[in-house]
């Protein structure tokens, strides 16, 4: 198991069933349903794709002081610099600015930082670099809304500034001509959402005037929608607009870098989608970033000539298949410093080596954050200083949390979910107790586990079909807050698995009933190596279309799969059977005969408990729990009889159990002497043939 809990959802029978009666596929119905979409005219708008952003950029707060300044220096003939951050988010709009102030005759500086050698944000060096090459105003893009010491020197070196960003701020912002940010508390902007991309997209509007938005919009939503895509933001209101025109105008956009990525990457001509942008061409655009080479990407994206952004895309992506070795390095790295660290300190995971790469920690944060259901804080050490980057879980605050910890820290900026931090070598210690010490506060000292959301459990395998999986891309475009569709299978039976790429992925044939499903799990656990043919199995799953060799199939993307936690057709007679014996009603012979167990049985099962509990208490799942002491202890009814041993030793008061749903708590009881296992009244019973209890 890949998560320790499954969270899946129920839709209400009524309002899947009106939903279809409405004319909405079975599948599509269900996930609506299941996400409180019960209404006709909630679906209709849930799946509506406009065409047009919904407000004027001009509602932002200080978008008239940024237009009227950046106009002024366009006229005046000043050089502007577009100051951006080195991820997805950060490059695009660099890109994006760059490209209008261009086209408006401007006289255009690009600057993004090298990750590894300047950090996040802005820096005195490079304004004073940017300054020395002439530029009298700067804009900020993806970045910023926290540099108020580099601003104000800015400032008295004779530059302006202004910024556009969409991180959180801080209590008092930034000295800039113009400060554009939808978090600004006095930002009346109607939607908090839009990538760092999304901003400058709106910055590009306002300077373009009314009358050009369409044109400015159609040639500027396909950079947007991949920022915005890659920074992960909520996909609905004006986001899900950009991403749902960028990814439509893929195939035509102006930007020859974007075709050049695609034809690499394998994509050109395909279908594109939010998960092929999110998983193939963010990533390479963002290894550039992570492994110091931001200008390439950059390049790439402003690159006219295709012969030029050919060359450049292959480097991009030969520089992504580094970073993913590298990622990899770390992460096995970060695992072994896991397995060091006392329980208190898991709360919250704060490691550090001065070997790791800088710009891949990041990553390597959000991999830890989702094995281990923690915060990550991963710290890369040098001359000793460190620069932290950190993801969240659960919903847990970083940007609050960081806050909270300001004294330990040099500086900090980012959001809820994901920031990143400089801190003093010598400060880490008392900074992962004060860390950990918040989490601690803010979840009421529980731990939280490792969750998965489902939309859904399937009821009728049989409306898994291609044509549903067409029907299902109506969700789309997908993101924070409209999610991927997963559903689960649950009791299906593995038919065939093998180990593909390596060992790291499952490829599987299951099947349910009648119904049989090819599946694929990228990535698998260590876990779900141990599955065995012929066991029963829950599964959840992505529902999509596999083309090999000109060949479409349906095939299940799995998320998790886990011993199946509903009973099959037998087991669930065998615990019924069970519990007739508990209430005492009448037992046939034929009944008897399957109940009762031998002497050597029950000592084969003590045996395996014993072992197993004298550890401490144990907490399982029961049915596969039960499954798994039938099979080492084989024979006939060894489900059923594995049942009936736990039974008799908990009223023996050999154990202790506690059953909550299917979850089942056992522990070991201290005894003294022998224990006559057959005077418990149901072997009792048993052996009297089975009458009904006085």
């Amino acid at each position: 198991m890949k998560y320790q809990k499954w969270n899946i959802g129920t839709a209400a029978e009524e309002d899947v069933a009106h939903l279809c009666s409405a004319g909405y596929p079975a599948l599509l119905s269900t996930v609506l349903a299941a996400r409180g979409i019960n209404t006709l005219e909630a679906a209709a708008e849930a799946l509506e794709h406009e065409r047009q952003l919904s407000h004027s950029p001009m509602l932002m707060k200080d978008m008239d002081k940024a237009v009227a300044r950046i106009q002024q220096a366009i006229s005046a003939g000043e050089t502007i610099a577009v100051f951006g951050d080195y991820d997805v988010d950060g490059i695009t709009p660099t890109v994006l600015l760059s490209d209008y102030l261009k086209s408006c005759g401007a006289n255009c500086l690009r600057y993004i930082p090298r990750r590894i050698d300047e950090g996040y944000g802005l820096s005195q060096e490079a304004i004073r670099f940017l300054r020395n090459q002439g530029a009298t105003l700067m804009v900020t893009v993806d970045c910023g809304i926290t540099g108020n010491e580099e601003i104000a020197f800015a400032s008295s070196i004779g530059m302006d500034v202004v910024v556009t960003d969409h991180h959180e701020c801080k209590e008092i912002l930034p000295p800039a001509v113009a400060v554009v940010d939808p978090h600004r508390p006095d930002c009346p902007y109607p939607f908090k959402h839009l990538a760092g991309v999304g901003v400058a997209l709106k910055l590009v509007l306002a300077l373009g005037g009314e009358n050009r938005e369409d044109a400015l919009f159609s040639r500027y939503c396909t950079l947007a929608s991949i920022g915005t895509i890659a920074d992960v933001m909520r996909m609905e209101g004006e986001n899900r607009t950009i991403v749902s025109c960028g990814l439509e105008s893929l195939d035509h956009a102006d930007f020859v870098g974007i075709h050049a990525l695609l034809r690499e990457a394998g994509l050109l001509g395909k279908p594109i989608t939010s998960i092929q942008i999110g998983f193939v061409l963010a990533p390479r655009i963002n290894a550039a970033g992570r492994m110091g080479a931001a200008d390439l990407a950059a390049d790439l994206l402003e690159e006219s000539d295709p012969a030029v952004a050919e060359v450049l895309a292959r480097q991009l992506c030969d520089l992504n298949r580094e970073r993913q070795e590298v990622e990899q390095a770390i992460c096995v790295d970060a695992i072994k410093k896991i397995e060091r660290l006392r329980a208190e300190e898991r709360n919250a995971l704060v490691l550090s080596s001065e070997e790791w790469h800088q710009g891949v920690v990041g990553i390597v944060a959000s991999r830890l954050s989702e094995k281990y259901a923690a915060p990550s804080f991963m710290i890369h050490l040098k001359d000793g200083s460190g620069k932290g980057s950190c993801r969240s879980y659960g919903g847990f605050n970083l940007f609050a949390a960081l806050e909270s910890c300001s004294d330990l820290l040099e500086g900090f900026g980012g959001h809820e979910l994901a920031a990143g931090f400089t801190i003093a070598e010598s400060n880490i210690d008392a900074f992962r107790v004060r860390m950990n010490r918040y989490v601690r506060s803010v979840s009421g000292g529980e731990r939280p586990v490792s969750s998965l959301d489902i939309d859904a459990a399937i009821t009728n395998p049989a409306d898994m079909t291609l044509e549903q999986v067409d029907h299902l891309a109506q969700l789309e475009p997908y993101g924070a807050g409209n999610p991927r569709p997963v559903f689960a299978l649950l009791g299906a039976t593995v038919d065939s698995v093998a180990t593909v790429g390596q060992g790291k992925h499952l490829k599987l044939r299951l099947s349910k009933g009648p119904n049989h499903f090819d599946a694929i799990f990228f990535s698998v656990p260590d876990s779900a190596q141990q599955i065995e043919l012929g066991s029963r199995v829950d599964v959840a799953f992505y529902l999509q279309a596999n083309t090999f060799r000109n060949n479409t199939t349906l095939q299940l993307q799995l998320v998790d799969i886990r011993p199946s936690l509903s009973p099959s057709h037998h087991e669930a007679e065998s615990l019924s059977l069970l519990q007739r014996l508990v209430d005492g009603l009448p037992l046939t012979p034929q009944e008897i005969s399957r109940l009762q167990a031998s002497r050597d049985q029950f000592s084969a099962y003590w045996r395996i408990l014993d072992r197993h509990l004298k550890q401490g208490k144990a907490e399982v799942d029961l049915l596969p729990y039960l499954r798994s002491l039938a099979a080492q202890v084989g024979g006939n009814e060894g489900f059923l009889r594995a049942a009936l041993a736990l039974l008799v030793f908990d009223e023996r008061g050999l154990i202790s159990i506690d059953l909550q749903d299917s979850h089942l708590t056992l522990c070991l009881n201290p005894i003294s002497g022998k224990v006559d296992l057959f005077a418990s009244p149901y072997l009792s019973r048993l052996h009297n043939k089975g009458g009904a209890a006085t």
